[in-house]
């Protein structure tokens, strides 16, 4: 099951609806994700260009995009930015496999 990250801005409409009457979104997005066969790892708030850091592990790519654009489509997001995540047996199976392609870079001039 493919692991993601997902990084995410909160609208100013949505920060003020939370300050207004704060809520457990880490509960909550835990919860919607688990219908929807997703297992939410941890969910972290952050300074910077992102709000909310999610980490989680997803049957397919496709049921993570489902989730996402999902809360992309309601509106209290602004921003998101997935990274999948590769283990580091899987890392190492892929730096192992691109050793074996034979690829060369362009010869310069």
């Amino acid at each position: 099951m493919p692991h993601f990250m997902a990084q995410v801005s909160y609208t100013p409409e949505s920060w003020a609806a939370q300050v207004k009457s704060p809520q457990d979104r880490a509960a909550q997005i835990t919860a919607i994700a688990s219908s929807a066969g997703i297992r939410v790892d941890s969910f972290y708030y952050a300074f910077g260009e992102f709000d909310a850091v999610i980490i989680g592990e997803a049957p397919d790519l496709t049921t993570e995009a489902s989730l996402l654009i999902a809360a992309a489509a309601g509106g209290a997001v602004s921003k998101i930015q997935t990274t999948v995540l590769m283990s580091p047996d899987e890392g190492l199976e892929a730096i192992e496999k691109a050793g074996k392609i034979g690829y060369r870079p362009p010869a310069s001039q």
